[in-house]
């Protein structure tokens, strides 16, 4: 082995290593990439002068408009959690199931559905599942193993329901590794990926997933009632036409914007980072909502507006009327300024823009380093190096793409998805799409349900650190560790499923779009 990808497989080894020792993931891949990228300089296997690449490729990550839609989802998620129409939902759906065995674990699912679609990240969703519903399943004797194991597994459908984050990022990657593999291939007129090719191609998956997950809950419910035991009827609840009621007004909001986000991206009405915006602004018109006192007229008028812009918007009236839209948008904008200002004295503004800057901030400083780390690896050949080890594995594609999705879950021990996406999938997926019949949209979504056990699995999963932060003391450590593996079975399950199907994951794209 030369010298150079020696360098390369160890500054892999040096990046695992530091961060098993708890070092900050933004810092790690920068350091050790200048570390090594210096050493390479010294003995001569790497030009310096690689590095003046670095500003343009920040540049291009600033000035990249489909990561713009990554802070608009995050303030739309945050912002739904602060205005507690989680709470309504669980609450509600609660009394609708919770008389039968498991049918409080059923309504987790249920929910986290709706929230995993509607906040796209998996910190928030835990975080607000866990709060809401722990101690209301160990209050009714739920077995503690079961209980955390489905709201970890409930708070990752974050990764893989649109409009996740992850998927955001993931197609972004994607899609330049895609362009590559064409460009190696002479074809001077590559085709493209789109995040919202990846938000179509991950709903079946992701539902099948939910399937799965809603059939473990109910046999175990029925096989072990004493571990799931049915809630006793409150008699003061409502029932009836009332409960039904009460379920609609708790469904309306989320199911709304949700709806709008997706389906305008979906139809193509919108880009995903349009459709993000789009979201932000329903999560502050919701919020406003949830506000006492006459001040909701005004976020109801810019609702009713809104909603007549975007319809305008898909009958193609928006370019016979300018004068009224110019009308409706200065409306619009006076109202919505209006809520804003409701919203921020009800102490719900503030927290979220504070809480979106710092995810901001961390997703795209990972995003900063791990560039670092791609272009000095690259520096060293160590791509040249992936791209002759997966071409010389047996079985071909089929084999290749197994090795990778193997490592990738193996990295999900020691790395989360973001570092995994910025880190290896520049590394491996150009030689993996450069092969021939392997479809990019298939093995993104394989990617993202591969990823999604990274946030599961010990020792790092990010899922197991936030539960145990947020969980009641008669939850442990152990607990949570054994309550996720029947869950992680079920993702490698689909997983498997997805391989040998891997028209579950192509057929709504399809459909959509064509091709």
């Amino acid at each position: 082995m030369a010298l150079p990808e020696f360098l390369a497989i160890m500054m892999i080894v040096a990046v695992c290593g530091l961060l098993m020792a708890g070092y900050p993931v933004a810092l790690t891949l920068g350091g050790v990439s200048l570390a090594f990228a210096a050493f390479g300089h010294i003995v001569g296997v790497m030009d310096i002068g690689l590095l003046n690449a670095l500003p343009q490729r920040i540049f291009g990550v600033m000035t990249n408009t489909v990561l713009l839609a990554i802070p608009l989802f995050i303030f739309m998620g945050v912002m739904l959690e602060r205005s507690r129409i989680a709470e309504d939902l669980l609450e509600t759906m609660g009394r609708l199931f919770g008389a039968v065995p498991g049918g409080l674990g059923v309504s987790v699912v249920l929910v986290g559905v709706l929230l995993a679609a509607a906040k796209g990240v998996v910190g928030a969703t835990v975080v607000t599942i866990a709060l809401i519903t722990l101690p209301t399943m160990l209050r009714h004797r739920y077995d503690p193993r079961i209980a955390a194991g489905t709201v970890a597994a409930t708070a990752t459908l974050a990764q893989i329901l649109p409009p996740a984050t992850v998927l955001v990022l993931l197609g972004d990657q994607l899609n330049n590794s895609f362009q590559a593999a064409q460009l190696a291939r002479g074809v001077f007129a590559p085709a493209s990926l789109s995040v919202s090719d990846l938000f179509a191609a991950a709903i079946v998956p992701g539902l099948t997933l939910v399937a799965l997950y809603l059939l473990f809950l109910v046999a175990v419910g029925f096989l072990r009632p004493g571990a799931m035991p049915p809630i006793p009827p409150d008699p003061m609840a409502p029932r009836g036409s009332a409960l039904a009621r009460q379920l609609g007004t708790a469904l309306l909001a989320p199911v709304l914007l949700i709806a709008v986000v997706l389906g305008s991206i979906l139809i193509g009405l919108a880009t995903p980072t349009e459709a993000a915006a789009v979201g932000a602004v329903g999560a502050i018109l919701l919020a406003a909502l949830r506000i006492e006192g006459g001040e909701r007229a005004w976020a109801w008028i810019c609702i009713v507006i809104f909603v007549f812009l975007i319809v305008l918007r898909a009958t193609s009236g928006l370019s016979r009327r300018p004068d009224l839209i110019v009308t409706l948008m200065l409306i619009v904008a006076g109202t919505l300024a209006v809520a804003i200002y409701q919203v921020w004295r009800a102490g719900y503004l503030a927290p979220t823009v504070t809480r979106t800057a710092q995810t901001t901030s961390m997703i795209f400083t990972i995003l900063i380093g791990a560039t670092l780390f791609s272009l000095v690896f690259r520096g060293l050949g160590g791509d040249d190096m992936v791209h002759r080890a997966l071409s010389d594995l047996p079985g071909g594609a089929a084999g290749a793409i197994l090795a990778v999705m193997l490592a990738m879950f193996l990295l999900g021990f020691v790395m989360d998805a973001f570092e995994i996406i910025f880190v290896v999938v520049p590394i491996v997926a150009p030689p993996l799409l450069a092969m021939d019949g392997v479809d990019p949209v298939w093995l993104g979504v394989m990617m993202a349900v591969n990823l999604q056990t990274s946030y599961m699995h010990p020792p790092l999963g990010p899922t197991l650190f936030f539960l145990r932060g947020v969980a009641p003391p008669e939850i442990t450590t152990r607990h949570i560790y054994v309550g996720i593996i029947p869950f992680v079975a079920i993702q490698l399950c689909a997983l498997i499923v997805l391989w040998f199907v891997p028209g579950l994951a192509t057929w709504l794209p399809r459909v959509l779009y064509g091709g």
